[in-house]
């Protein structure tokens, strides 16, 4: 008898991640040669197993990841390992991260680390546990080599990433939601993008999985919270159920609009920049706004514009120097970047 139908999905959505990674590592020619004993069972024998980590909170969501890693891994050439972030914003959280490692550490993970982050507040509480919380993961997947880091983000988180990116009004970009493979050199996997939260939850109690709810989860103080449990929840009543599914599609067609967007956007800056490399007002005017705009954010962000920060009233002031030019003064933007039209050039730098 084959395990619980819940169990089987979520376990192939993370055995296809995994040979992902173990394809293109073993076409990676940095990739370091393997010690004698430690040589992967698969098509590569010179090379050393690749090392996956989960990120896991000790949600139903992650523990379900975590517990499929595990199990795959130990058919694969791969080595799994574990990494929990205490964000020290409630009583016990040290306590609680402890109690997650010792649950992946009995899954058969390895390495397996809990590791503690301090919150600031740029952003918003939310913005600001999740840069804090990735700056952790980044570090530990450096420190440890990590060939990848799986995030155990659902459908469902999906469909509320695109109502939030709807509701900041920030274009097509924001909408697309969450990549299934992103952060420097595609570090970042999510796996169960195709599966919704109540799949993952049932594989959870199908193997008796000791999972945690966060309470912040279902604080209103929190947007996404709300979303969630109040916002998501209207809209099923009054549309029909299959929004969230809706949404999730949204995205991926969203995704592939922008993608193909910023390379059109790529390959017409050069264009639009003289010899010293600065933007020609004149150039960028004669680009559809779609392409355009991706350009102004591009070079708002390489001034130092937190990508997070910048909305689409940022990149639309901005782009009036260009389409509305009424001898309008410096425009102030996230990151002390200053926008101001000088000469037929757009200069945008640090103040």
């Amino acid at each position: 008898m084959g395990p619980h139908p819940a169990v089987a999905a979520i376990r192939l959505a993370v055995r296809r991640v995994l040979h992902d990674v173990l394809t293109e590592h073993q076409t990676d020619p940095d990739a370091p040669p393997a010690a004698p004993d430690k040589r992967p069972l698969g098509p590569s024998p010179d090379r050393p197993a690749p090392l996956v980590l989960v990120a896991c909170s000790g949600g139903a969501d992650s523990m379900a990841l975590a517990s499929a890693l595990a199990f795959e891994a130990r058919k694969l050439a791969v080595r799994a390992g574990g990494i929990t972030v205490d964000h020290g914003l409630q009583d016990g959280s040290g306590q609680r991260a402890a109690e997650v490692a010792g649950r992946m550490t009995a899954l058969g993970l390895d390495p397996v680390e809990a590791v503690t982050v301090t919150v600031g507040r740029e952003g918003g509480p939310e913005a600001a546990a999740r840069d804090a919380r990735y700056a952790a993961l980044d570090e530990a997947a450096a420190r440890h080599g990590a060939a990848a880091v799986l995030l155990g983000h659902t459908r469902d988180d999906q469909a509320e990433t695109v109502l939030l990116g709807l509701a900041r009004g920030s274009g097509i970009r924001s909408l697309s939601g969450m990549a299934a493979v992103s952060g420097a050199a595609g570090r970042y996997r999510r796996p169960f993008l195709g599966l919704d939260r109540q799949t993952v939850r049932k594989g959870c109690v199908a193997q008796e999985l000791a999972v945690w709810d966060d309470p912040h989860n279902a604080d209103p103080a929190y947007t996404r919270s709300r979303l969630r449990h109040e916002g998501l929840p209207a809209l099923e009543k009054a549309l029909g159920k299959g929004v969230v599914e809706a949404l999730a599609r949204t995205a991926q067609l969203s995704r592939d609009d922008a993608d193909a967007l910023d390379s059109w956007a790529a390959d017409a800056e050069n264009a639009v920049r003289d010899e010293a490399g600065r933007l020609e007002c004149a150039k960028l005017f004669g680009l559809p706004p779609a392409v355009r705009r991706r350009i102004l954010r591009r070079a708002m962000i390489a001034e130092g514009a937190p990508a997070g920060s910048l909305f689409a009233r940022h990149i639309e002031e901005v782009d009036r120097l260009i389409t509305g030019w009424r001898g309008q003064g410096t425009i102030n933007l996230p990151g002390r970047v200053e926008a101001r039209r000088q000469g037929g050039r757009l200069v945008i730098r640090q103040g």
